[in-house]
């Protein structure tokens, strides 16, 4: 590679449907409000009604992995580690722990720029109620997001945090572990053609049956608008952008992608997406660069072989990573 988005990616500009499926009785699947968010699965297969439970089975795989990770639930496991893992380690399991030191080094790969643990001030953020942490907050409790205040022993998949106060979420993650977890459910299963999506983060299995799936990014300023599409077979792809969830306040807007240095929300970019193999590494990745900012966020990828990113700034400019070759400029004399 630089995968398949060298080949295939010759982007257009446009306005599209973010996903275009054929209609045929052998496309089945379906879309439900999960994590949060819409959570789909589309697939194709030969016999519909097998295509409709191995559908189900990656909507129950979906739950299981909520129930395990969400900090909205009381009685999941994360919840548990939050409650306790200041006061002694916390047996989190295999799965929860496994993943919990993957972000870890997630952390490290991008010095910082994505952190589990900005769930520490995160948590004082309600966007539904438009409510921030005040500043005497946010000057005691910034200094609680730091990874490293976070240990996993791999030998008993315990979790424990070496202050108290602090807090992860998995949030920057989850979704595409989930959708990664999902496609491997039915890869196992014999199907060759699918898109699982969860928010912002897709995995494509195969292509659309001799095409490739046409994925949009959304335009972050224009409701139900596409500012690019690209053609995709065999990838990830994660987008975290400013307006997933949000509120605005003289003049500010205050979303949920936390500059772990500050507490706050970042700033100077309004979407990043990333492509590639892993979309739990396009997940945290697209986190990272819109953190990071243009500069930083695309060097980050130009050292990883196998992902691409495309950024839209906080003026609506339009960046590439090396890999990619953006839509070509009309000439001066082609009609419009």
């Amino acid at each position: 590679m630089k995968h398949n988005a060298r080949k295939l990616l010759t982007l257009a500009m446009g306005l599209i449907f973010l996903i275009s499926m054929p209609c045929s009785a052998a496309w089945v699947g379906d879309a439900r409000p999960l994590m949060g968010t819409e959570v789909s699965v589309y697939l194709w297969h030969e016999d519909e009604a097998e295509g409709r439970r191995l559908t189900e089975a990656v909507f129950d795989e979906a739950v299981r992995i909520d129930e395990l990770m969400s900090t909205y639930k009381d009685s999941s496991q994360i919840s548990e580690v939050n409650r306790n893992a200041a006061n002694a380690a916390v047996i989190a399991g295999a799965e929860l722990a496994s993943l919990i030191q993957r972000a870890l080094d997630i952390s490290v790969l991008t010095r910082g720029a994505f952190d589990i643990t900005y769930e520490s001030v995160g948590q004082h953020y309600d966007f539904g109620e438009r409510r921030r942490p005040s500043d005497d907050t946010l000057a005691a409790e910034r200094v609680l997001i730091d990874y490293r205040l976070v240990e996993v022993d791999r030998v008993s998949s315990s979790v424990r945090f070496l202050k108290q106060g602090v807090r992860i979420n998995l949030g920057g993650i989850a979704k595409g572990y989930v959708v990664e977890r999902g496609v491997d459910i039915l890869r196992r299963n014999g199907v060759l053609h699918a898109i699982v999506t969860a928010g912002g983060d897709s995995r494509l299995l195969g292509d659309r049956r001799g095409r490739p799936f046409m994925i949009g990014i959304r335009d972050p300023r224009q409701d139900g608008e596409v500012a690019i599409r690209l053609p995709l077979e065999e990838e990830a792809i994660s987008t975290s952008g400013d307006y997933e969830r949000f509120f605005e306040e003289d003049g500010v807007r205050y979303h949920h992608i936390i500059q772990p240095s500050t507490g706050e929300p970042a700033a100077g970019i309004h979407s990043a997406t990333v492509i590639g193999p892993d979309a739990v590494m396009t997940d945290a990745l697209s986190t990272s660069v819109f953190v990071m900012g243009v500069d930083l966020g695309l060097k980050l990828i130009a050292g990883l072989p196998d992902y691409e990113s495309i950024v839209i700034d906080a003026q609506g400019r339009v960046y590439y990573s090396d890999g990619l070759t953006p839509p070509a400029s009309p000439a001066a004399n082609d009609p419009p």
